[in-house]
């Protein structure tokens, strides 16, 4: 078993590799152009756009449930461990390269927001399906089906494989362990080990409530996320934000130092173009990991939005990242840098939960808990919005029947109870490089269709109150 678990881990790094991120990193260089700096030049536009509704638009959801939709996959474990194993392993500096992938970042995701309305079908019932499979079917050809499938399959295997629901599940049975019975001195045997029982709780709770969201489709998911995102994005920035009030005499420092790193400016003679190298890596790779900007994950929910415009939505989408990681990740980062969290030999969410025990003027046993709290939510938000994903690439597979989505329903529930109770090494590694080889088909189609991108641009600030023409 170690044997396998030391090839997948060699994929896994070959496949997140120095390649796939520079081609994600250029699309983003390339659509920035292309557009014109949409995503600097609407920003303001765009956020306004995110709780303004649209009335009478084509789609399913509201835009603002589409948004929420794809940050409750987004918005997860990523942005308080995977910030942190970033700066672990890149220093402070990663943190600068994090925000430069989410500023060309957000140019891709506007690209696949337009792209998923352009491309989108709606039946006579009014049920929705669009998402890159669509979009390289419908606007590359249908010689390029082969592709739309190989995304599919691809999206449909992550999720149910394992950042959708082992891993997420697992981390939060493992948030509550720590938090309520770290000494494991209540346990059950089970499967022929022994467990906690705030583990088995846990279990059976997250999987009763996600059981009880996911069978009620998108519609119920959408009206989920949109209380539980908000809330839980606003807590965690609360959090944060007392820290960094609190500490505000040393951010001057902390941003001096993440500026430095991310040159090596504070690296030994010799070493400033090493040091630089490893911060660019860890904190472009974290930045697409957190935010999903080129893998194409976001657009299938964005297909949703009752809109009457492509581009308006696209503006909408882009906003994802931006909450993503300019502003949740950065809350994490400053933090975990100016406690110097990072720099004490530990590693994930030890880093974080270290940072707020330093940073915040009560009992460690209570920071703790409120960092228990976000990881909760957000590895549970990670869960509903992975079902919604991997649910429409299966549609797109199976040709909609209703069948095969009801068992994978099911699959999937069942995939989250036993999520905790699994050694899930390599299900994560195997996850990991399914969602890397989802971004291909999806960085091929974004290239090939930046014309149609340019042109939905275009139409609509120039006519913003036309209505989406297909």
């Amino acid at each position: 078993m170690e044997q396998v678990n030391a090839f997948l881990k060699q994929v896994s790094d070959f496949v997140w590799g120095i390649p796939l991120i520079v081609l994600i990193l250029a699309t983003g260089i390339y659509l920035t152009i292309r557009l014109k700096g949409v995503q600097f030049r609407h920003l303001g536009k765009a956020l306004r756009y995110m709780f303004q509704n649209e009335e009478g638009g084509s789609g399913e959801v509201s835009s603002f449930g589409a948004l929420c939709t794809a940050l409750s996959a987004t918005i997860g474990t990523g942005n308080i461990v995977g910030v942190a194993t970033a700066l672990v392993a890149g220093g402070p500096g990663a943190l600068f390269w994090m925000w430069l992938a989410a500023f060309f970042g957000m140019a891709t995701k506007y690209a696949e927001g337009v792209l998923a309305i352009r491309y989108r079908t709606i039946d006579e019932k009014g049920h929705v399906l669009g998402g890159p499979f669509y979009y390289i079917q419908n606007g590359m050809g249908p010689k390029w089906k082969w592709l739309a499938k190989l995304f599919a399959f691809f999206g449909m295997c992550v999720g149910l494989l394992g950042i959708g629901t082992m891993t997420q599940v697992n981390g939060i049975a493992s948030a509550v362990n720590t938090a309520f019975d770290a000494e494991n001195q209540w346990c059950v045997t089970l499967f022929g080990k022994s467990y906690s029982w705030t583990v088995v709780i846990a279990a059976v709770l997250v999987t009763v409530t996600v059981a009880f969201v996911v069978i009620g489709g998108l519609k119920r998911i959408a009206k989920v996320s949109e209380v539980i995102v908000p809330f839980m994005a606003v807590l965690y920035i609360l959090v944060c934000g007392v820290i960094l009030i609190l500490n505000a005499s040393k951010i001057p420092g902390a941003l001096g130092e993440i500026f430095a790193d991310a040159f090596g400016l504070r690296a030994a003679a010799g070493g400033a173009l090493g040091a630089m190298m490893v911060a660019m890596q860890m904190g472009i790779a974290r930045g697409i990991f957190s935010n999903e900007a080129g893998l194409g994950s976001a657009p299938i929910a964005a297909a949703a939005a009752k809109t009457h415009h492509a581009a308006r939505q696209g503006l909408v989408s882009m906003t994802g990242t931006f909450i993503d990681t300019i502003i949740v990740c950065t809350m994490t980062g400053i933090t975990i840098v100016l406690t110097g969290a990072w720099d004490k030999g530990l590693d994930g969410a030890a880093v974080t939960t270290l940072a707020f025990q330093q940073g915040l003027p009560i009992p460690g046993e209570i920071s703790s808990f409120l960092l228990m709290v976000c990881l909760v939510f957000f590895g549970f938000t990670t869960i509903l919005g992975w079902d919604y994903y991997s649910e429409r690439c299966l549609e797109y597979l199976s040709g909609g029947k209703k069948i095969a989505i009801t068992i994978f329903r099911w699959l999937y529930i069942l995939a989250v109870l036993l999520g905790p109770f699994l050694t899930v090494q390599a299900v994560w590694t195997i996850a990991d490089i399914f969602n890397a080889l989802m971004a291909v088909p999806n960085l091929i189609a974004l290239v090939a269709l930046s014309g149609v991108v340019a042109k939905e641009t275009r139409s609509y600030l120039q006519s913003p109150e036309r209505k989406l023409h297909r």
